[in-house]
């Protein structure tokens, strides 16, 4: 686990567990497709087609097998993912987190800096680790924050990270609306990920304040979310940011195609942002 700076204020760190499961071998294929918006423009288009799970090493590969069985041996006494199949976690889950790779680097290369080594990361609403522990797994140069409300779902993160042996991972128990008014969360991220959480506009106030300025933020959605996309607008820019491109993923799963929305921080949060918790959704900007 990396060593972080000193405890926050109402933020905890759970206990780990400790186990062995089987490896399982399965290969990912996806297409990415992205493309600069305006601002009343939202399409894509194709400019590159990979298959980022061949490209990790076999200790990589043996690392997702590890967590992936874990997931679903945990799935069985805890509500951690609907999927219960080895192909469709695979698939699905494992396939969605490795398209977000692409454009994280090349967004990240392209506005922020010329590498993407040693980016902090905070993946927020982690849930199971998707997408932040599947990152860190395929990305070890990266710190990885994963932020999740729920105890019982931190636990199983510290399994999983203390299972794979990542260094690269500290879990932090906690909800987005009190982290982005922390001094020691709020916007010292580079980039900030959400999948399966809540709807752009509820999503920036989550997310962004915990960006820096110059920072990315990047929301893993469906195949067609322009109406969403359009509907965060308000939302986005009063965090101090802009959308930058969709990158549409088209996967050769069942599952179909998915889109990354990608947002450039602009400039600083106002301190009224993040409300206080539950707000965001009561009341979406």
């Amino acid at each position: 686990m990396l060593v972080w700076p000193g405890k926050v204020p109402g933020v905890s760190s759970p206990l780990s567990l400790g186990t062995f499961v089987k490896q399982v071998t399965t290969s990912i294929a996806t297409r990415f497709r992205p493309h600069r918006i305006a601002t009343k423009t939202l399409t894509t288009t194709q400019v590159l087609n990979s298959s980022y799970f061949e490209t990790l090493n076999p200790l990589q590969k043996q690392q997702i097998s590890l967590y992936v069985d874990a997931l679903l041996q945990w799935n069985q006494k805890m509500n951690l993912t609907a999927v219960t199949k080895v192909d469709e976690v695979m698939e699905r889950h494992v396939g969605d987190s490795l398209a977000m790779i692409p454009p994280i680097q090349s967004s990240y290369i392209a506005h922020c800096d010329s590498s993407c080594n040693n980016i902090s990361l905070v993946d927020v609403g982690s849930g199971p680790g998707l997408p932040g522990l599947i990152l860190a797994i395929a990305c070890p140069s990266w710190k990885i924050t994963l932020l999740e409300s729920m105890n019982k779902r931190c636990i199983f993160l510290e399994h999983a990270v203390s299972l794979t042996g990542l260094s690269n991972v500290q879990v932090v128990r906690g909800r987005a609306e009190n982290l982005g008014q922390n001094i020691g969360f709020r916007e010292v991220f580079d980039v900030a990920v959400a999948r399966a959480v809540a709807e752009m506009r509820i999503l920036a106030e989550y997310c962004l304040p915990l960006v820096r300025v110059g920072g990315l933020f990047l929301a893993a959605k469906g195949h067609d979310p322009q109406e969403e996309v359009r509907n965060a607008e308000r939302a986005i820019q009063l965090m101090g940011a802009s959308v930058l491109q969709l990158c549409s993923v088209e996967s050769h799963s069942p599952f179909g195609q998915r889109t990354a929305i990608v947002c450039l921080k602009d400039c600083p949060t106002p301190r009224k942002y993040p409300r206080d918790p539950g707000t965001p959704v009561k009341s979406p900007l």
